[in-house]
């Protein structure tokens, strides 16, 4: 029965991966640096064909096995607006060693006379590879780089010897053991020379033991030995994950740390609206798509702020989201509510009349515009009865 039962199991695992292989678009490419034909994968955003949208890129390394959980994964952090569409794309590897490894590797520890290749791959990606993406696809100027263990080395090589051709670097447990530490030493180097270039680089490690644990741990020091503002650096730690599953572990705070969301943070709200205009001038940048603050974001800090006992704060909340929405109802009844709550009912009732005279009634909830003016009109008669 427990035979029947893996069988069906893995029949349903067989279908459910055929069917994302379905939607992978796959590209050939004759690769004039390498001499040698490389293929690539991609999976475009759902909605790819029914915009005009420009998208981030991810180009992740090892190839398409890691597509389906960084779907699932990035699938969950854009339904909370935590992280944008992207387009996915996964590089095949026809020696996976040579390609990653900058080095030749001399350490016991691991094949002795492999590796070396990775600034002729890296090549390969910079001048054929992304261009051959960019002329194919429609993509935005935000790039990503990740990949494990040997592939992690090459992201951590690739921020260093190319700054500024990726915006992220990811780097799940990567193997800095390889030729005793070479990557540990270029890295100290490259530290040294106080690099200019923004990046974003994550990092993780599971219980990785001898050799992997020593040479991490100095990677780490050299980085906190070297602070750069120009680096924002997010390390993980994994107790009891073994290496195989650092990219697992590891995937949803290397892309929740770097993407910005389109929530606002409370604890970043001070009277200065200028620092909200700023944060979506720099989320639009990363995202590639319009910058104004989101009308129901701002008017929420407003009703969060309001909650919190800080009227005059979510005035200015209220009004700032006005005035990148004039024409929008809700934005203008926020302001409203605002007045409401310090007892201005006439100017509560001037913007609650404003809301309603923009609300068209194919709204769902257009009867609460004109519910809110009668209900203002009658609260405004009883003050001035009762004085």
């Amino acid at each position: 029965m427990k035979y029947f039962k893996w069988l069906f199991t893995a029949a349903l695992l067989a279908s459910s991966f055929q069917s994302l292989a379905n939607d992978y678009e796959v590209v050939n490419i004759d690769s004039e640096v390498l001499d040698e034909r490389r293929q690539y994968q991609v999976l475009l955003p759902e909605d790819y064909f029914s915009t005009s949208q420009n998208y981030p890129v991810i180009y992740r390394l090892d190839g398409a096995e890691n597509i389906p959980l960084m779907k699932e994964v990035l699938g969950r952090l854009q339904k909370a607006d935590a992280a944008p569409d992207v387009i996915i794309v996964a590089i095949e590897n026809n020696d996976r060693l040579h390609d990653m490894y900058p080095t030749v590797n001399q350490d016991r520890n691991g094949p002795v006379g492999i590796g070396g290749g990775a600034k002729k791959f890296l090549t390969f990606i910079e001048q054929e590879l992304i261009p051959d993406v960019e002329k194919r696809y429609r993509t935005h100027s935000t790039r990503i780089i990740a990949g494990a263990s040997a592939a992690g080395v090459f992201s951590l090589y690739a921020m260093q010897q190319r700054p500024g051709l990726f915006n992220a670097h990811i780097a799940y447990s990567p193997a800095v053991w390889w030729n005793a530490g070479a990557m540990v030493e270029r890295t100290k180097k490259w530290l040294s020379t106080k690099p200019s270039e923004s990046a974003y680089v994550y990092m993780n490690m599971g219980n990785e033991g001898l050799p992997m644990r020593p040479y991490y741990d100095a990677l780490l020091t050299a980085f906190s030995n070297h602070e750069n503002p120009h680096l924002s650096l997010v390390v993980n730690e994994h107790p009891g994950v073994s290496h195989g599953l650092t990219s697992a572990a590891g995937i949803f705070n290397a892309y929740q740390s770097f993407f910005l969301s389109k929530t606002f943070p409370r604890e970043g709200v001070t009277a200065n609206m200028q620092v909200i205009d700023d944060y979506y001038r720099r989320l639009g940048e990363q995202w590639g798509i319009d910058s104004t603050p989101p009308e129901n974001v701002v008017r929420e800090l407003g009703y969060y702020f309001d909650w919190q006992k800080k009227p005059h704060l979510a005035m200015m909340l209220y009004k700032h989201n006005m005035s990148h929405h004039p024409e929008n109802p809700d934005a203008i009844a926020g302001v409203a509510y605002g007045y409401e709550g310090q007892n201005k009912l006439r100017e509560a009732l001037t913007y609650a009349k404003k809301a309603l005279a923009v609300a068209t009634e194919d709204i769902p909830y257009y009867d609460y515009f004109v519910e809110n003016v009668a209900r203002l009109e009658n609260k405004l008669k009883g003050t001035e009865k009762a004085n």
